[in-house]
């Protein structure tokens, strides 16, 4: 009886969780990325500091619609050759003013995430923080050649 109890409030949780945590995305990827029916590619360069590392830039596009619902957002990937000790930095711009800036740590195999919030809610009153179009540059510390790792 207790394991059905268990099961029960275990699933009815993940039901409740599944419906109230929602997310809007802005991650880098190589594919094209749609918004408002127009395609959009990331742009990604490779700044070398020395002959060991460089900054890989890599910009891409965010859409928050005046529609949105989403409570969040977040910027997530993955760093390949990354230097350790280095955080990834994101910055978030709108019409070239700076919105947002911040940094996240890389984790063991590369990946990092960061989570902003996009949508407000306060005693039923939501207040937008994005909305719109932005550019999202994303900086990674990397090293230039595989054989240095």
């Amino acid at each position: 009886m207790n394991k059905f109890i268990l099961f029960s409030s275990i699933l009815t949780l993940t039901i409740l969780l599944s419906f109230s945590v929602d997310f809007v995305f802005a991650h880098p990827h190589s594919g094209i990325v749609l918004i408002n029916s127009h395609r959009h590619e990331s742009q990604t360069e490779i700044i070398p500091l020395s002959g060991i590392m460089g900054i890989e830039k890599t910009t891409i596009l965010f859409h928050a619609p005046e529609t949105n619902t989403l409570p969040w957002g977040f910027v997530e990937g993955n760093v390949i050759n990354p230097v350790e000790g280095y955080p990834v930095i994101i910055q978030i711009f709108q019409k070239n003013d700076v919105i947002h800036f911040a940094q996240t740590n890389v984790g063991e195999n590369g990946d990092y995430a960061y989570k902003f919030r996009v949508l407000n809610s306060n005693n039923g009153i939501d207040t937008k923080i994005f909305e719109g179009n932005y550019s999202v540059t994303i900086f990674k510390v990397v090293y230039l050649n595989q054989n240095t790792i």
